[in-house]
């Protein structure tokens, strides 16, 4: 009795929303990062990934996970931006970007942030480890398992600076599910990101991010540097109602790392388009009921769609919706009963719940008597077909 149905449904403007785009060749972008992953937050559209899955050396990026370690810990009420921590003679010590902080200083939470989040200070992450979990090695094995919380699969946290260790390591798609847990989830903070400069201990120094207020649109997040890996960042933009946040590894240079950065952002805004597919509650199918007080259900979608294409397909889009037909009744409204596929050149297909816009009760006696005499009919022309055959 049920068969799949294939509809192609005619939408009048296509598209804006989370189909991926698995390979620079199909976006025309070629990047000169060795590693490389860039998403449209705002539809949730994978735009470019390049081995984004190899655990790399994230350097300074990994103080990111310092940050929301910190973030997280005022958020649940453990501390307060006023909390003072104390300076070991170990934070003090520590080598590379520094706050310089010394230990008769007694920096409060929003020091560190800022310590951290503008100057890169090596020595405040000491701080912030030392004072959330006691030492820097309890710390690492606390956000370690933070981060497989966050789905960070392919991260290991040895220390809190993202200090050389063989063990410390981070991919780029982990880089950016944490950039996007703290834009997202700390709004409040994420502010101090993108702060021009920080003073502390009579020390003023520069936010070491390029192109903030370069009018791109970048406004914030983390570089980071080894000889291993080479100049990184994890950065994010943002222009008009769309977001990216993106993350790299693997370039030569700070004007490497700063002329990549742009180009990304630059690609990512003007060669994607965000359209509108479909409305909610507009009917886009109808599916026949089996056994109902009606005939047949609209179909439709429960919120409007909206997805993200490359600008030069968007006259080569289809729309298809695909259902198992009839539905037997009783049909809930709101129920799911199919799914709307969105198909765009080389992307891969993104599929999307198809609901029953009415509720179409089981019918009464004389429906149902009507229903059993379609299936009788059917079984009869069914074997007077079979013996036509034998005949033959």
């Amino acid at each position: 009795m049920h068969r799949l149905l294939t509809a192609v449904v005619a939408v009048v403007a296509l598209m804006a929303g989370p189909l991926a785009v698995p390979s620079a060749a199909q976006t025309g972008f070629e990047t000169r990062a060795s590693a490389a992953y860039v998403i449209d937050v705002t539809s949730g559209t994978v735009l470019l990934d390049v081995s984004s899955d190899i655990p790399l050396p994230p350097a300074s990026m990994s103080k990111l996970m310092t940050l929301t370690m910190l973030f997280e810990a005022i958020e649940d009420g453990r501390l307060s931006l006023d909390t003072t921590f104390t300076v070991s003679e170990r934070a003090h010590a520590m080598g590379g970007s520094r706050m310089f902080l010394e230990t008769r200083h007694r920096p409060t939470a929003e020091d560190l942030i800022r310590g951290i989040a503008v100057l890169s200070g090596n020595d405040a992450t000491v701080v912030v480890a030392e004072g959330l979990a006691g030492t820097e090695e309890a710390f690492a094995t606390m956000a370690t398992r933070r981060a497989r919380d966050l789905g960070m699969e392919n991260t290991t946290i040895a220390n809190a600076s993202g200090w050389p260790h063989p063990e410390h390591r981070m991919s780029m798609r982990d880089l950016a599910i944490l950039a996007e847990h703290m834009i997202t989830e700390f709004p409040q903070f994420y502010p101090y990101l993108a702060e021009p400069e920080f003073t502390w201990n009579n020390i003023t120094q520069s936010n070491r991010v390029p192109l903030l207020g370069a009018g791109v649109g970048l406004d914030g997040l983390k570089t980071g540097f080894t000889s291993e890996a080479g100049y990184s960042l994890t950065g994010s933009a943002l222009q008009g109602d769309r977001r990216i946040i993106f993350a790299f590894s693997g370039l030569g240079s700070e004007r490497e790392r700063l002329e990549e950065a742009e180009r990304i952002i630059n690609w990512a805004f003007r060669q994607f388009a965000s359209v509108t597919v479909a409305r909610a509650g507009t009917v886009l199918a109808e599916a026949d009921v089996w056994m109902g007080e009606a005939p047949r259900v609209p179909l439709t979608l429960a919120e409007d769609l909206r997805i993200l294409i490359p600008s030069i397909a968007q006259r080569n889009i289809e729309a298809r919706a695909v259902f198992d037909a009839p539905l037997p009744a009783p049909v809930q409204a709101g129920q799911r009963v199919g799914d709307l596929v969105i198909s765009v050149p080389d992307m891969e297909d993104r599929r999307v719940p198809l609901i029953a816009a009415a509720a179409v009760p089981e019918g009464g006696f004389m429906v149902r008597m009507q229903a059993a005499a379609q299936v009788l009919l059917r079984e009869i022309q069914g074997a007077r077909d079979g013996d036509a055959t034998a005949l033959q």
